[in-house]
């Protein structure tokens, strides 16, 4: 469930996006835009991380803890003292690539360009996003991106990786993109066995903020030390549910913030002798945790400056016809996106219609059934405020992986000059059969079998991912299927609770 619209999604920012990263070596180049770490750069990360750590230990900050997204969704670890972070930078924290096989019970499978126990990485800490960690006292964090042991170039298999390369493909044709995520979690007492909700108080209601007021409280200044802008926070509609909104940003800084975000909310409800819970089914007869994705395409007018293309045109609720193509390239692509936005086996247990999860590939304006609701914002700021939500991801999702993909159909779509149907009004599930087909409003796909069948045969996400990637979501998507193979429900979200 939900009630955010998103509304302050505002121009970005003039300049130079920490998402663009240090410079590419010997220019963009189609297969990968990857970076690659020559003694130049390993020298100005390794000058940068010297002063922060200085910075750091003023603070008495103890350790940088580096942190990346797996496959299944779960953000791993390790960290450095800070005294070690200088050689982080430069040369990076060894690791194993069998982690990009990993299942949500830290089982192992193979594919063919991972898994096995032989090989190494580098993890670099992205020191553009450092920060301390108000909620875990001592402790600072940053994401990493993965590097080769010898050459020094990105990882094929780097989510992070993936995201910038769809985002400077995009922004080679002239657009950019504006996002954020909606993080919902159940906040539980106890030590995380069973879930026990937290508090007692009504959907969305005051009691709830009443229970949980000075949990509420550390929270947000937890977030607000560590530079994250919260626009709202609420009760949700499930026991114990909650949800927070925060600004947007470019697609790779939305993705590290939700890493961020996530992890404070961790830490802080451990304090409060509280565990949460961010999976897509924490009950298994309950709503579950959506990972609902705010989007406004943007192109930049060399007289007005960045322009929001959701607003201000002649199509439909004042979209242009950039931003209607860029929507039907995404509506056109929900079965496969969804091997990547609700990856899990839990997430076809929360994906079911009439709980406002966007269980029908349909779209339309500010309708909470639709995979796709269409923002336009308060009449007085729709110029900036227009965005596109997509309802149907759930919390089990890597963010820089669901973003990449979502970026490649709607440029698909954008190239294809797609055009959307006609918007739904009302509940898919309200309308009679006959009136869906004759309206193409579909289902999405019910198991998770379906929608990785449409993902892996989808030439665009294909091209965008790889074969290697698109070759080890398959893997460790099928792995977790084999895993709940002939699980109940009940056995399937218990498994899952605590995981992500």
């Amino acid at each position: 469930m939900e009630e955010n619209d998103q509304a302050a999604h505002g121009a970005p920012p003039a300049g130079r996006s920490e998402a663009d990263g240090p410079s590419h070596a010997g220019g963009p180049p189609e297969a990968g835009w990857g970076l690659r770490l020559d003694d130049r750069e390993r020298s100005r990360r390794g000058e940068r991380a010297a002063t922060i750590a200085a910075e750091l230990s003023v603070k008495n900050i103890a350790a940088v803890a580096l942190t990346w997204v797996d496959t299944s969704g779960i953000t791993r670890t390790k960290a450095v003292p800070v005294r070690r972070l200088e050689e982080a930078a430069t040369w990076g924290v060894g690791m194993s690539p069998v982690f990009d096989t990993f299942l949500l019970d830290d089982s192992i499978v193979r594919g063919r360009y991972a898994g096995g126990p032989v090989g190494d990485l580098r993890l670099h800490p992205v020191l553009e996003r450092l920060v301390p960690m108000a909620g875990m006292p001592g402790w600072a964090w940053a994401p990493a991106e993965r590097f080769t042991q010898e050459e020094g170039t990105e990882h094929l298999l780097d989510a992070r990786r993936v995201l910038r390369q769809e985002v400077a493909r995009l922004a080679a044709e002239g657009w950019s993109v504006r996002t954020a995520f909606e993080v919902e979690w159940a906040l539980s007492e106890g030590d995380g066995e069973d879930f026990t909700p937290a508090c007692n108080g009504p959907a969305y209601g005051m009691t709830r903020i009443a229970e949980l007021s000075d949990y509420l409280r550390d929270l947000l200044r937890a977030l607000e030390a560590s530079k994250v802008t919260v626009a709202q926070i609420h009760p949700e509609y499930a026991a114990g549910q909650l949800e927070l909104s925060v600004v947007p940003e470019d697609p790779i800084g939305a993705a590290d913030t939700l890493v961020l975000v996530r992890e404070t909310i961790r830490s802080v409800s451990f304090h409060h002798d509280m565990v949460a819970s961010f999976s897509p089914k924490v009950l298994a007869d309950g709503v579950g945790n959506g990972g609902h994705v705010h989007m406004s395409l943007w192109r930049n007018d060399p007289a007005e400056g960045p322009v929001n293309a959701m607003s201000g045109g002649e199509g439909p609720y004042g979209m242009t016809e950039a931003a209607e193509a860029f929507s039907a390239g995404i509506l056109e692509r929900l079965p496969a996106l969804l091997a990547v936005g609700s990856p899990s086996v839990a997430s076809y247990l929360r994906l079911i219609p009439s709980h406002w999860a966007g269980a029908f590939a349909c779209w339309g304006l500010e309708n909470r059934e639709a995979a796709l609701r269409f923002v336009t914002g308060p009449a007085g700021v729709r110029a900036t405020a227009a965005n596109l939500e997509v309802k149907c991801f759930d919390g089990a999702a890597n963010p820089y992986l669901a973003l990449a993909a979502l970026l490649a159909a709607g440029r698909a779509g954008i190239q294809s000059e797609a055009a959307l149907p006609e918007p739904v009004d009302d509940d898919p599930v309200s309308l009679s059969e006959a009136e869906r087909d004759a309206r193409g409003i579909t289902p999405l796909p019910s198991s998770l079998e379906e929608s990785l069948e449409a993902f892996e045969n989808d030439p665009v996400l294909r091209q965008a991912f790889g074969d290697e990637l698109v070759d080890t979501v398959g893997t460790v998507r099928r792995g977790e299927i084999g895993l709940f193979d002939g699980a109940s429900p009940e056995e399937i979200a218990t498994a899952t609770r605590w995981r992500h």
